[in-house]
Formats: C-alpha cells, sequence, structure tokens
C-alpha cells in the first residue's frame, strides 16, 4: 500500500464519521484533505499553464466543492478518485477564468491523484533568492503552509493572526513570487 493510498484510506474513514455527524473528524478531515489537494493542484496547474499565484484559490475552491458535495461521495467507493476528480473540475474552471482551453487525456487525469515528492521543485538556493522579494512574515507564511504542509489553522495561530489575515498575506506572497520567478533568470 502506498503513502498516498495510506492518506485517502484515512480520508474515507474520517468523511465517513463526519457524514454521521461527527464535527470533530470532519475538522480533521479537512486539515488532512487540504495538504493533498495542495499537492494535486500544484500538478494540474503546471498541465494547464495558470499562474502558480492561483494555486491556493483553486485548493479553497476545491475545499469548498468537497464541502458542499460530501454528500455525493459513495462511501462504497475510493475517495481518491473522487478527490481527483472534484480537483480537476476546479482546476478546468480556473483555467477558463484564464480563457484558455486544453484537451486533458483522461488516463492523465488519474496522475492528479498520484503523490507529490518530497522533494521541492526548485533547489533550496533558488528558492531562498524568490523569498527574498516577500516580507518576513509572508516568507514564514509561505514556508510554513506552501512548503511543509502546515495548516493556515496551524499557522495563524502560532504566528498570532486570524486566519483570514494569513490567507490574505499567503495570497499576496504567492503572486509576488510568481512575478519575481517569470522575471528571474534562474
Amino acid at each position: 500500500m502506498t503513502v498516498f493510498d495510506e492518506q485517502t484510506e484515512a480520508l474515507a474513514v474520517l468523511l465517513k464519521r463526519a457524514n454521521g455527524g461527527d464535527a470533530a473528524a470532519y475538522r480533521l478531515f479537512l486539515e488532512r484533505l487540504a495538504p493533498l489537494v495542495r499537492g494535486m493542484a500544484r500538478r494540474g496547474i503546471g498541465r494547464i499553464g495558470t499562474p502558480l499565484a492561483d494555486l491556493e484559490d483553486a485548493v479553497q475552491e476545491t475545499l469548498l466543492a468537497v464541502h458542499l458535495k460530501r454528500h455525493t461521495w459513495q462511501e462504497d467507493q475510493p475517495i481518491g478518485p473522487w478527490i481527483g476528480a472534484i480537483t480537476r473540475y476546479k482546476l478546468i474552471d480556473l483555467a477558463r477564468k484564464y480563457g484558455r482551453r486544453k484537451e486533458i487525456e483522461l488516463d492523465d487525469t488519474f496522475d492528479l491523484a498520484t503523490p507529490e515528492p518530497d522533494e521541492p521543485s526548485l533547489p533550496e538556493r533558488e528558492m531562498d533568492l524568490l523569498l527574498e522579494h516577500v516580507s518576513e512574515t509572508q516568507r514564514v507564511i509561505v514556508r510554513s503552509i506552501s512548503i511543509k504542509g502546515v495548516s493556515i489553522r496551524e499557522v495563524a495561530g502560532s504566528m498570532q493572526m486570524s486566519e483570514g489575515a494569513v490567507r490574505v498575506a499567503l495570497h499576496r506572497a504567492l503572486k509576488t513570487l510568481a512575478q519575481a520567478y517569470r522575471s528571474l533568470e534562474i
């Protein structure tokens, strides 16, 4: 059994409990789902050619869709493909926002549900160069959420900020980093 299979199996157990009315299980489900969706969305954004700055928007839209459609998941079916499909549709919506159309092979959509490598896509030296373009607070938030996979709630608590303020700072930092990445000759 792969790490991805273990993660999705644990998510399935939590969602079953949440659909049965367990609020604590639902909070835990969302906390564990967010990094998984973030990895899927990061790979999907690369495929459809939309700005990486829109990653958190795609993640939030996907989490909202999962929340609104959680009753449609069939408990006797694997949860990974269901989450992958919702993520894919949210990425397609994002691509439409930019007026782009791209044919996606059906087999490629299942690749969205593969586990993300543990190593960052940029070497650390280059990542440090990019992070110099944002404030220290934004740097801590980006490293915590986007690189280490810490939840927004945990970051907000450790930095004594509201979750909304952390989301805004993250969004602004990612937008600045995307602009810096496009202009940087790495």
